[in-house]
């Protein structure tokens, strides 16, 4: 993946993300036309046909306002994301945006699929990616079960080695004192999770450095250690 890529604990579509979502934009497109973004609301597939018509509608009102030229995307099962049609208006985007769900029932849904392949395709030639909570979930290498507090549940995509990605993070661990000690003791070794506090995002590629955006921080936690970085700080990860 050659593309910038942004990972949020919350907030799309939402005006707290105005920023980094023009910054996102502002990367993608070098000649004057408007970029192309792609939202996409897999993971509220099981939600039904309310959520995810909210989903698609806030997209395409947030990138429009922001101005871009807004595809929305439905896919909320395999044979969608096997449809050639939608393929093609994902390899021809600029900006390829994941929100927020169910993560496991996306990466299932949309692993070795024409969709996952047309996503790969675009951010290869530079397309930018986003995803947040679920939607950034499905990056890292293993799904954690949130509920269950276990890791290594599921695997997923894994675009982060090694990776464990929480959104949320300050919501799901506002006992901090007792819950990072814990969870530090979970990891496996080499692992690392990432703690993604909502209206927060981190910026940046996987093969380079990150940079944080939005109101709060991004933690990154080993068995070793626990790092947090605020909007404007680079974030150094593990691996």
């Amino acid at each position: 993946m050659n593309g910038i890529v942004a990972l949020l604990g919350s907030g799309e579509y939402l005006p707290v993300m105005n920023e980094t979502d023009t910054y996102l934009l502002r990367q993608t497109v070098l000649d004057e036309r408007k970029p192309r973004v792609v939202c996409i609301p897999t993971a509220a597939g099981m939600e039904g046909d309310v959520s995810v018509d909210r989903w698609l509608r806030m997209g395409k009102d947030h990138f429009t306002g922001l101005g871009a030229d807004v595809e929305p995307v439905r896919i909320t099962n395999r044979g969608e994301a096997d449809d050639p049609g939608l393929a093609v208006i994902i390899e021809s985007a600029d900006l390829i945006y994941f929100s927020g769900g169910n993560p496991l029932f996306l990466y299932e849904t949309m692993r070795d699929t024409r969709a996952w392949r047309a996503v790969l395709t675009a951010t290869g030639r530079g397309a930018a990616l986003a995803g947040c909570s679920a939607g950034a979930m499905f990056m890292g290498e293993y799904l954690p079960d949130l509920r269950a507090f276990s890791l290594r549940h599921q695997k997923a995509f894994g675009l982060l080695p090694k990776s464990h990605i929480f959104p949320h993070f300050d919501r799901m661990f506002a006992w901090r004192g007792v819950t990072m000690p814990v969870l530090q003791g979970l990891l496996p070794e080499g692992d690392y999770a990432l703690g993604l506090d909502e209206d927060t995002a981190m910026v940046g590629k996987f093969s380079g450095e990150w940079k944080v955006m939005g109101r709060q921080r991004v933690h990154v936690i080993t068995r070793n250690s626990i790092k947090s970085f605020s909007a404007g700080e680079f974030v150094g990860l593990p691996v």
